[in-house]
């Protein structure tokens, strides 16, 4: 008897922050600046052409949530445009990222939890190591976890093999 997994509604790759600047940008301005009033100047921070970035696609082929992972483990900008929420997309992109971090080096990921979505990152294993603190007008919470687990691509991961020559 063999078992095939149900396929996602959602693919997500592994991206160049050049190649997809303006789908990235389009996502983190509606969710950070326009739903939650986060400057352009704070979301903006010049961080993103040096980090690894990943990207959502709906089946249509249209981005529908990114993340980022910085070069020393810090995971941030995680972002769903709102009508794909609660549907497994931020577990796809954090999965995606920590597998990332791992096979980069890092035993072990931070990031800055909002403060509304910590049982989001501890039921993904995050734990707090600090107190709550303010970045960009919104609450937040230190929080880390291993990357010893993260080996493999999770099943959203979209991976088309090169043409043989």
């Amino acid at each position: 008897m063999t078992l095939v997994a149900e396929a996602l509604p959602f693919t997500v790759k592994l991206i160049y922050w050049t190649a997809c600047e303006k789908e990235i940008k389009a996502i983190r301005t509606k969710v950070f600046v326009e739903e939650q009033g986060v400057p352009p100047e704070l979301e903006w921070d010049g961080l993103d052409e040096g980090s690894y970035h990943v990207l959502a696609y709906a089946p249509d082929g249209s981005p529908i949530g990114t993340g980022r992972l910085l070069q020393d483990g810090h995971i941030g900008r995680i972002a769903v445009l709102l009508e794909w929420r609660g549907k497994g997309v931020g577990r796809a992109l954090l999965e995606m990222l920590l597998v990332i971090a791992n096979k980069m080096g890092n035993e072990e990921v931070i990031l800055h939890a909002q403060t509304r979505v910590l049982g989001f990152y501890r039921k993904r294993g995050f734990t707090k190591t600090g107190r709550e603190f303010m970045e960009a007008g919104i609450p937040h919470v230190a929080m880390k976890r291993k990357t010893e687990d993260q080996v493999s691509w999770p099943a959203a991961f979209v991976f088309r093999p090169l043409p043989r020559l």
